[in-house]
């Protein structure tokens, strides 16, 4: 029953900072684990970042210390803070269950030039 809706991407210079949104839909947002995972071309999903319910997250290595994930249960919404981007983060981004991802929907597409 849940959905999710990516945004917030778009162009940014290496080194600057964006921030995405995940909003959900549905009264089970608040008791799922939420990942963000991205896709660059010709590759697959990457997990980047996850929460629990309660608030504890988990980082890829490549970018643990830049970005930060946090979520708002009463907006059922998980937020991905992007810091000090470069150009390799480049990719669509998306959310989803975690870690047993469902169905991709449309993504945020963040482009890092260098």
């Amino acid at each position: 029953q849940v959905q999710f809706a990516e945004s917030g991407g778009g162009l940014v210079q290496a080194g600057g900072s964006l921030r995405l949104s995940c909003a959900a839909s549905g009264r089970t947002f608040s008791i799922n684990n939420i990942g963000w995972y991205r896709q660059a071309p010709g590759k697959q999903h990457e997990y980047v970042a996850h929460i629990s319910r309660i608030g504890s997250t988990g980082y890829a290595d490549s970018v643990k210390g830049r970005f930060t994930i946090s979520r708002d249960n009463a907006k059922n919404t998980v937020y991905l803070q992007m810091s000090s981007v470069r150009p390799e983060d480049t990719a669509a981004y998306y959310c989803n269950f975690h870690p047993r991802p469902d169905y991709w929907g449309q993504g945020t597409q963040v482009t890092v030039s260098s």
